[in-house]
């Protein structure tokens, strides 16, 4: 079983799956994203961190939503230690969820074009390409996505 709930970004497990997702990113593409991602953005009200955790307690997930606009949020860490399957769909349909309740009407976020799988998870979950935003304007290596909620 998988719990997902709203959690401290501060919080020793999450600063240790943040660490491996950075260890990861830094691998598959490059950079650890750790630019891109800081912790503070989620002291609006409007921004939400989350944690899965599977039946024993250990942190074997985590995700953030952060606002990019009013009307949308911005998907941001989303890491699965890779423990157990249906992790990352269950942290980014918690994430999801917490948008909608927060007013948001879409989902966006970044990747990097050689993360596959994580391109093919987003698309896989009803994500599709849009035009890049942001600091990843101009950015031949980042692909963004969106879904509206």
């Amino acid at each position: 079983m998988i719990q997902v709930e709203r959690a401290d970004p501060l919080s020793a497990d999450s600063q240790a799956l943040i660490e491996k997702l950075s260890a990861v990113l830094a691998r598959i593409t490059g950079s650890s994203g750790k630019r891109s991602f800081n912790i503070d953005d989620l002291q609006s009200g409007r921004s939400v961190w989350a944690l899965a955790r599977n039946a024993q307690g250990v942190a074997i997930g985590c995700g953030a939503i952060r606002p990019l606009t009013q009307e949308t949020a911005e998907l941001k860490r989303m890491y699965s230690t890779g423990s157990e399957a249906g992790v990352g769909r269950a942290i980014l349909c918690f994430l999801e969820e917490a948008a909608r309740m927060l007013g948001y009407r879409e989902v966006t976020l970044e990747t990097r074009r050689v993360n596959h799988k994580a391109v093919a998870f987003y698309e896989k979950h009803g994500y599709t390409v849009t035009e890049n935003y942001g600091v990843y304007i101009g950015r031949a290596e980042a692909v963004c996505f969106i879904k509206r909620l």
